[in-house]
């Protein structure tokens, strides 16, 4: 056995720890827009972290803005952001990140984690990414309990708006990005175990009619009903950028209307949509501006579209190659069969990116259904995935990839 799987060993014995850990976070509501409930949640992560001895800050972030229900600016408040970082002044430094928001509110029934069958974990975050959180604990400890650890800086960020598009945390991480020579990032690994290569964009758009209010029966002429014609705009959106090539719109929530006898004067759709390339993000963009101007040249109508996308397409370039090939050489020496391949998926990953860090930004477990009622995380993927970030950054400070 290496001198490096000998330290990466001790990993095994802390498969309990993990799970334990993982259900303690799943287990305080943390969706991004419970600040009561991020607060809480960074609270206990720095508890959690405090034996890495790095220089710990909680971060308050700026409110960010959206559109509300009534189709005006709201400043949206945001949970806080964690900092630690330890050996700055080293001549190589790692970003490890993850974040501790989740897709769930604090009123919906999916707030409880429990093994729903041997090694199957179940419940709001524990794979997306709680988990991750935990793999990336488990990785820095073991670094900081070796030999090398002086040789190597590190630095960490634990994110609260980062299935929000990573509003109020984007000039957190590109400035870290600025500050380091390698990125890890501790999302899911993809279902197979493999690490994601490229990955596309992600943009979120409002669309928002204005029509004129009527009485529904008396005078529903003198209407212009903002509900239909905001119908028809969705439809024309889903054909056109459905039928674009490795591009996906998801028509994700709609509002507007009130009493039925009322012809509704407002109604908005949000969308998520996700492209390949910077080229088909301008395509979207147009095709949404051209559905807008078309609508709002009809009497009584005005139509507008707020939103951009938030992460860039990420493309494997020759140093990310580099990486993955160096994190699959360690995957084989932990047993591990993996290998990389292009992800639909998005996140800070690819922000770090486009701001010029090198980044593997799905080093945590293995599991499914993320987003879902039914998220789950397989308890077998723990130890074999912290070992792996373990291990890449054991001969990273050691200088193996120097």
């Amino acid at each position: 056995m290496s001198a490096y799987l000998s330290h990466v060993a001790s990993i095994a014995s802390q498969r309990d720890r993990m799970r334990d850990l993982i259900i303690k976070w799943a287990n305080i509501n943390s969706g991004s827009h419970h600040v009561a409930g991020l607060e809480k949640m960074a609270a206990v992560v720095e508890e959690d972290f405090v034996g890495l001895g790095a220089t710990a800050e909680r971060i308050r972030l700026p409110t960010y803005s959206v559109a509300g229900p009534d189709g005006m600016l709201q400043h949206v408040p945001l949970g806080p952001a964690i900092s630690m970082v330890k050996r700055p002044e080293s001549k190589f430094r790692v970003f490890l990140g993850i974040h501790i928001d989740t897709v769930y509110p604090p009123d919906g029934p999916f707030q409880k984690a429990r093994e729903i069958s041997p090694g199957k974990l179940c419940g709001p975050g524990v794979l997306d990414a709680k988990g991750g959180l935990a793999v990336m604990l488990l990785a820095l400890e073991t670094l900081e309990k070796s030999p090398w650890a002086g040789r190597i800086g590190w630095e960490v960020l634990i994110n609260p708006d980062e299935e929000l598009g990573s509003p109020g945390s984007g000039p957190l991480l590109a400035a870290a990005a600025r500050r380091n020579h390698l990125g890890l990032v501790f999302e899911p690994a993809l279902p197979n175990g493999n690490l994601a290569g490229d990955r596309r964009g992600s943009g979120n758009f409002t669309f928002i009619v204005r029509g004129r209010s009527a009485h529904a029966g008396r005078d529903i002429t003198a209407g212009r009903n903002a509900i239909a014609a905001l119908a028809e705009a969705v439809v024309r959106i889903n054909t056109v950028i459905g039928r674009m090539d490795a591009v996906s719109v998801n028509v994700g929530q709609i509002e507007g209307g009130g009493a039925l006898n009322v012809v509704p004067a407002l109604a908005l759709c949000r969308l998520n949509v996700r492209v390949s390339s910077k080229e088909q993000g301008a395509q979207v963009r147009s095709h949404l501006d051209a559905v807008a101007a078309d609508i709002s040249s009809r009497d009584g109508f005005s139509t507008e579209v707020l939103g951009d996308f938030h992460a860039p397409p990420r493309v494997a370039d020759t140093a990310m190659l580099r990486w993955l090939g160096r994190a699959c050489a360690c995957g084989a020496e932990l047993g591990l069969n993996i290998s990389w391949q292009s992800s639909g998926g998005t996140c800070d990953g690819n922000r770090l990116a486009a701001n010029g860090l090198t980044t593997l930004d799905s080093m945590g477990p293995v599991g499914g259904d993320i987003h879902s009622p039914q998220e789950y995380l397989l308890l077998e993927s723990l130890v074999p995935r912290a070992s792996l970030a373990a291990l890449l950054l054991l001969k990273a400070a050691a200088g193996d990839y120097s």
